[in-house]
């Protein structure tokens, strides 16, 4: 799978981001402070990395600030991102089953290496879920994208 991952700061745990999605298989283009040169800034390096999914350069993200929180509000304002911020394995699950996100938003503060790895596990086992409630749910948020992208 091809995953964008951005951080705004060469913190160790971005790194070992990198390291582990390519440990796992995935081909990983790095944005940010993980990339000499790019931009760094928490919404540029976030809104490349959501963009490369939005334009099918990647089928999913990760995108990482100190809290998170500016990384998902960035990517989240990126037509066709569904961005989610996930401190914990069980939320990773339940934003891939009920959301269909397709960028992961972590903390560089909160996140450590076991957790790191329990939300990469919970986000890469879990599957988009195929309830009626749910798919509509998600085919409401994409309307809300095409309408933002009409305005």
């Amino acid at each position: 799978m091809r995953i964008s991952v951005s951080s705004d700061m060469d913190e160790p745990v971005a790194r070992l981001l990198v390291t582990e999605l390519r440990r796992r298989g995935h081909d990983v283009r790095t944005h940010g402070a993980l990339r000499p040169g790019a931009d760094a800034q928490w919404a540029a390096c976030s809104e490349a990395a959501a963009r490369d999914v939005a334009e099918g350069a990647a089928d999913q993200a990760v995108v990482c600030c100190w809290t998170g929180t500016g990384a998902s509000i960035a990517a989240n304002k990126v037509p066709g991102v569904r961005a989610a911020l996930c401190p914990d394995a069980a939320t990773a699950d339940g934003a891939r089953r009920w959301n269909d996100a397709n960028v992961l938003a972590l903390s560089l503060r909160l996140t450590s290496e076991p957790l790191l790895r329990e939300i990469l596990d919970a986000w890469f086992t879990a599957e988009p879920s195929q309830d009626p409630e749910d798919r509509h749910n998600v085919a409401r948020v994409d309307r809300l994208d095409a309408a933002r992208k009409g305005s």
